[in-house]
């Protein structure tokens, strides 16, 4: 099969969608199929409004048909919603063919915080967005539910994984290089330093020891003035972010907007539990009842009850899911591009939705 994928996420963007995308396509690689990957290195660029850091495509509607017209593709997915993403999605509409999308970020959510832009505005766009996708791939299943109620429909249950060579098991929080001898217990945030991630309710955190904080974003500079005493170790290489997970004693996630939560998956998988609140995201990675960690609405006493969690507990439930199964997942959802623009197997009803458990994302 030769799959054309279209996202507005990829190297050397640094963040969950990058990670998951170039997991995938390794994957779906290694099982035969040929992957075009269409990315905004391959345009003309401009810094994204509010993330500098992150390239976004700059018109590339007409030479991205260009591309997608001598591609040859079998299936077309678009991975976001970004100007890539529409862009395509105007190209499949006006050639009448066939492609699946995936819901990998709450950008409704960001928009209403960032932006203040009503939720059922965003929602809106978004559900406009997805609505001639022949599947929309969701990795959680409380997420599914949600996009549902507010309207989403032809909904496919997804899942990510986690390379658990590379982040590897240690049965006791190690010291690394990038640390050094730190006041224990250490609290880890690993994620952008942005309004969307509620990374002060990390920071603010009355516990004891050493808060750590791997990432960058718009609030670093004046989170770093107004909390000296936390560590800030910026952007990472994996293998070094894979040490800091290990030398961890619990990862604290305190955003109420993840659709899965990558970042939670790779510190369980190297033994560190995690401390959430119990929102989509974290149900379906740390699981319910509590498997890698603890979920509470108040997040010292998820603090409190994660630090307690024996490491091996955290590392048994990463290792429940694997980027091979995923990436077979994805891999069945997609669609010819020639079928008429609509998946006519299956068709997400209200029933079904809320059969989905997140025994789905399982092996």
């Amino acid at each position: 099969m030769k799959l054309v994928l279209v996202t507005d996420a990829w190297v050397p963007q640094v963040n969950s969608v990058v990670t998951t995308l170039v997991e995938l396509v390794r994957e779906l690689e290694s099982l035969g199929h040929v992957v075009q990957v269409i990315h905004p290195g391959l345009f003309r660029t401009r810094p994204c409004p509010g993330y500098p850091a992150i390239d976004i495509a700059l018109r590339p509607s007409k030479q991205l048909a260009a591309m997608l017209d001598i591609a040859g593709a079998d299936a077309i997915h678009l991975a976001t919603e970004g100007p890539l993403g529409w862009a395509a999605r105007a190209y499949c509409r006006r050639n009448n063919l066939a492609f699946t999308t995936a819901y990998h970020t709450r950008f409704p959510e960001i928009l209403n915080a960032a932006l203040k832009i009503p939720l059922r505005l965003g929602y809106a766009i978004f559900r406009h967005f997805h609505k001639p996708s022949a599947g929309v791939m969701v990795p959680s299943s409380a997420m599914l539910r949600l996009l549902h109620d507010k309207g989403f429909r032809n909904l496919r249950s997804w899942t990510h994984g986690v390379d658990t060579q590379l982040f590897k098991y240690v049965e006791s929080p190690q010291v690394c290089p990038a640390l050094g001898s730190l006041a224990r217990p250490v609290s880890l945030f690993v994620g952008r330093a942005s309004r969307e991630k509620n990374i002060e309710a990390f920071l603010k955190l009355d516990v004891p020891g050493t808060k750590v904080v791997c990432g960058v974003g718009p609030l670093e500079k004046d989170l770093r003035e107004r909390y000296p005493t936390v560590r800030w170790l910026g952007m990472l290489p994996r293998e070094e972010l894979a040490q800091v997970y290990a030398a961890a004693d619990v990862f604290v996630m305190p955003s109420q907007h993840e659709t899965f939560g990558l970042v939670m998956l790779e510190s369980m998988s190297c033994g560190t539990p995690v401390a959430a609140l119990p929102v989509a995201g974290p149900v379906e990675v740390v699981g319910v009842p509590s498997q890698g960690g603890v979920l509470h609405k108040d997040m010292q006493k998820a603090w409190y009850g994660a630090v307690s969690v024996p490491r091996h507990e955290a590392r048994n439930r990463a290792v429940e899911f694997s980027w091979a199964y995923a990436s077979l997942m994805f891999a069945g959802h997609l669609v010819p591009i020639r079928s008429g623009g609509r998946h006519q197997k299956t068709q997400a009803t209200g029933v079904d939705v809320r059969k989905m458990s997140s025994g789905a994302s399982k092996i």
